[in-house]
C-alpha cells in the first residue's frame, strides 16, 4: 500500500483498512465479496418471501422483512468501499463520502437498534397477552413503530454528523480502520473539542444501554410467562418464536456495547477492527440463517418460493432458447434466399 509522504495534496481521508500484501489484499477482497453476496442474498429473499407470501403479512414477519432490508443497507454502507480499498494504493476516501459513510451507518445502527427493542416488545405481547395481541399489535401500530425506528434512527445522529464536518483536519488524516468513525476522526481535528468528544461518547451507549435494558426486561417477562405454561410443547414453541430474536439480540448488541460501552483509549486499533467487523458483517450474514432456520412458516415460504423462482427461470430460459432458434433459423432461411 502507497501513503503519500504529506497530505497537502490529500483531499479526503486514507482508511488503512486491513494492511498487507498484495496478494492478501486480494484474498481479502474475495472473502468479503462473498460474505457480502450471501448477506445480500439472505435478506433480500427474507424480504421478498414477506413480501410474497400473504400468509406472512404478520407484525412478527413485517417487522422481520424490515429489518432484513436494513441489514441490505447496512452493509452496504460500507462493504463496497472496503472492497475498493482492498484493490486500491492510496486507500483515499473523501470528505463528503467519509462523512455519509459515518452517518449512514450509525444511522443504520442505530436504527437496527429502535427494530430490535421494536421486535423484543412484539414477542412480548404474542407470549404474555396472547389472547388481546391481534387487538394490541394492529397493521396500523405496527407501521407506525416502523416507521418511528427509520425517522428515530436517521435524525439520532444528524445534529453530531452535521457539527463534525465543518470542523477542520490537520496532520496525517490517516484512520486506522476501516470505516469513518468516530474516535479517530475526533482524533484528526486541529483544535480539541471536548464538548463534541463527550456528546459523541454519549450517543452511541446511551441509547444502546437503554434499549438493551429494555429488551432484556421483555425477554425477562416472557420468560417468566414461558415457564407458567403448563405443557412441554407450548415453552418449546415459546421459546422457538423467540429465540432466533433473542439470539441477533446478543450478537448485535454485545459486541457493539463491547465496542462502545466502554473508553476508547481501551481498545487498540485491531480490536476495534475485529469488533466492527463482528457487528456490521458477520451479524448481517448470520441473521438469515438465525430467522430462517428456525421459524418453520419462514422455511416453507422459502421453499415455496425458491420453486417458483427455479420455475421462472426455467420458463425464461426456455423462452430465450426458442426466440434465439427462431432468428437461426430465419437468419439460415433470408441467406439462402
Amino acid at each position: 500500500m502507497k501513503i503519500p509522504n504529506t497530505t497537502s495534496n490529500i483531499t479526503g481521508f486514507i482508511l488503512l483498512g486491513f494492511p498487507g500484501s498484495r496478494e492478501g489484499q486480494i484474498l481479502l477482497f474475495v472473502l468479503f465479496s462473498g460474505a457480502y453476496l450471501l448477506t445480500l442474498t439472505g435478506n433480500d429473499s427474507i424480504t421478498c418471501v414477506v413480501y410474497w407470501d400473504q400468509r406472512l403479512h404478520t407484525p412478527m414477519y413485517i417487522l422481520l422483512a424490515n429489518f432484513s432490508f436494513l441489514e441490505i443497507c447496512y452493509v452496504t454502507s460500507t462493504i463496497p468501499n472496503m472492497l475498493a480499498n482492498f484493490l486500491s494504493d492510496n486507500k483515499v476516501i473523501s470528505f463528503s463520502g467519509c462523512f455519509l459513510q459515518f452517518y449512514f451507518f450509525f444511522s443504520l445502527g442505530a436504527t437496527e437498534s429502535f427494530f430490535l427493542a421494536i421486535m423484543a416488545f412484539d414477542r412480548y405481547l404474542a407470549i404474555c397477552w396472547p389472547l388481546h395481541y391481534p387487538t394490541l399489535m394492529t397493521r396500523r401500530l405496527c407501521s407506525n413503530l416502523v416507521v418511528s425506528c427509520w425517522v428515530l434512527g436517521f435524525l439520532w445522529f444528524l445534529i453530531p454528523i452535521i457539527i463534525i464536518s465543518q470542523m477542520s483536519f490537520c496532520g496525517s488524516r490517516i484512520i486506522d480502520h476501516f470505516l469513518c468513525d468516530p474516535s479517530p476522526l475526533l482524533a484528526l481535528t486541529c483544535k480539541k473539542a471536548p464538548v463534541i468528544e463527550i456528546v459523541f461518547s454519549s450517543l452511541c451507549p446511551v441509547p444502546l444501554i437503554i434499549l438493551c435494558s429494555f429488551i432484556m426486561g421483555s425477554y425477562a417477562l416472557i420468560l417468566r410467562a414461558v415457564f407458567k405454561v403448563p405443557s412441554a410443547a407450548g415453552r418449546r414453541k415459546a421459546f422457538s418464536t423467540c429465540g432466533s430474536h433473542l439470539a441477533v439480540v446478543l450478537l448485535f448488541c454485545g459486541s457493539v456495547v463491547i465496542m462502545y460501552g466502554s473508553p476508547a483509549s481501551e481498545h487498540e486499533a485491531g480490536m476495534q477492527k475485529i469488533v466492527t467487523l463482528f457487528y456490521s458483517v458477520v451479524t448481517p450474514l448470520l441473521n438469515p440463517m438465525i430467522y430462517s432456520l428456525r421459524k418453520k412458516d419462514m422455511k416453507m415460504a422459502l421453499q415455496k418460493f425458491l420453486r417458483l423462482l427455479k420455475v421462472l427461470i426455467k420458463n425464461v430460459l426456455e423462452q430465450l432458447e426458442s426466440k434465439i432458434v427462431f432468428n437461426l433459423f430465419t437468419n439460415i432461411y433470408k441467406n439462402r434466399i
